[in-house]
């Protein structure tokens, strides 16, 4: 899977996927993580990509152009025909990373991570020009509802929970098919050795061996912990 970061900060993109998990993805070549400065497409000798808005108010908004040119060349880079042009390919999705977005889930990870290239749109100062917004964004998504100063550690968040659900990038074929927010239930509580730690036990059916008793005692927990920590997941907050 190929992910495109439009970014101020591409080194903060960089330094913050190349390790770990995705790092060894995207040395195993399962992974690819391109991110452009958009401040390499101004057409100023100052690179300057930002400028006061219509009507006032307080901040700087990122302009239109540096940002269609940085996601023009991706296009280029994919040999795919631009959206005026008579002849139209399958255009990549783009995600625009804003607090007016829609909440991201996991149900959306595991829809983008069917995607063979996604273009991630990251936003500073004051957020962009509503007219290449209109021109490019396929997808609006929130992380949360609380404001950052930039769309960077939301496209991390994104490219890593995407990354989980391509094949081959975990080692274990199972972790991301058992794990919090399958089929609405959080994840059931885990235990390693030793058995017995600050006077807690791990619970006797785990090391029963009996493996239909395992996983009827886990779904079990994974009920009760979302009822108690998210309830809203089950319809019942």
């Amino acid at each position: 899977m190929n992910f495109y970061i439009l970014t101020l900060f591409p080194e903060m993109i960089l330094h913050g996927l190349n390790t770990s998990i995705t790092g060894r993805a995207i040395e195993s070549g399962l992974l690819t993580v391109n991110a452009l400065n958009i401040r390499d497409f101004a057409d100023n000798k100052h690179m300057k990509v930002d400028d006061y808005t219509y009507g006032g108010g307080a901040g700087m908004l990122m302009q239109a152009e540096p940002v269609y040119k940085a996601y023009a060349s991706i296009l280029d880079k994919l040999s795919i025909t631009d959206r005026n042009s008579e002849k139209i390919e399958k255009m990549p999705r783009v995600v625009y990373l804003t607090p007016q977005g829609s909440t991201f889930t996991q149900r959306m990870a595991e829809d983008f991570s069917g995607e063979e290239d996604l273009i991630l749109l990251c936003g500073h100062y004051e957020g962009i020009d509503e007219r290449v917004l209109e021109e490019i964004v396929t997808d609006y998504v929130s992380i949360g509802d609380y404001v950052l100063t930039g769309g960077e550690l939301p496209a991390m968040v994104m490219v890593d929970a995407i990354s989980r659900l391509v094949p081959g990038v975990l080692s274990n074929g199972v972790s991301a098919e058992f794990e919090s927010f399958q089929d609405n239930l959080l994840e059931y509580p885990q235990y390693s050795r030793p058995e017995e730690w600050h006077g807690k036990k791990v619970p006797e059916v785990l090391l029963s061996g009996h493996h239909a008793n395992i996983e009827k005692w886990r779904h079990e927990q994974a009920v009760i912990r979302t009822r108690e920590r998210r309830p809203d997941l089950l319809g019942e907050s």
